[in-house]
């Protein structure tokens, strides 16, 4: 499960010809499906885009923040865009709140994503507004995140955090000249508290 853990990294270029299939996508969902819900009140939806191309592929797209700490870096090329995507929903007729739902579900879609060989990219910055217009999803139901899917199309290497540089800056992830993307994470010893 570790291994299955450390493959699973925030991948942001895919083979975009490498497509996903709908079954495929249907068993990241029963992923999450299978995977615990606050209460058992299982509020959230979904809406599978196998073909990123397409209309609607285009407009998850379109509505996509990619990658924060690279300014310099406005997304994935033509020929590096996902292969699909998954729409997470809230579906607020069935509860008010989410509680951890949303993040069990996101991982479990993830590491589902990951035993099939390919990789994704959780997006919280998503414009809302423009696409549950273009989705026409009404009031009953709220964007969560956006699953971007895909073979990767890059290396992502995780990093030891550098002490040198300032608290904050010192988590931000990076590309060095090769195009690897390096992802610092604390020490397994900074995390645990023994008290």
């Amino acid at each position: 499960m570790l291994e299955q853990i450390r493959k699973n990294r925030s991948y942001r270029r895919f083979i975009r010809e490498a497509g996903i299939t709908r079954k495929e996508l249907e068993s990241m969902v029963e992923a999450a499906r299978l995977s615990p819900s606050a209460a058992n009140r299982q509020p959230l939806k979904y809406i599978l885009c196998q073909d990123a191309s397409s209309s609607l592929g285009e407009e998850i797209f379109a509505c996509l923040g990619w990658a924060a700490y690279l300014p310099d870096w406005h997304g994935p090329a033509e020929d590096e865009k996902p292969a699909a995507f998954i729409v997470l929903l809230h579906d607020k007729t069935i509860h008010p709140n989410i509680h951890c739902d949303a993040g069990i579900a996101l991982q479990s879609m993830l590491l589902q994503a990951v035993s099939l060989g390919y990789g994704g990219c959780i997006f919280a910055s998503v414009n809302r507004p423009g696409l549950q217009k273009f989705l026409n999803l009404g009031e009953r139901y709220e964007i969560l995140y956006v699953l971007a899917l895909g073979k990767p199309a890059e290396q992502v290497v995780i990093e030891k955090i550098n002490p040198d540089l300032p608290a904050g800056e010192n988590i931000k992830y990076w590309r060095d000249a090769d195009g690897v993307h390096h992802v610092p994470k604390r020490s397994l010893k900074e995390l645990i508290l023994d008290l």
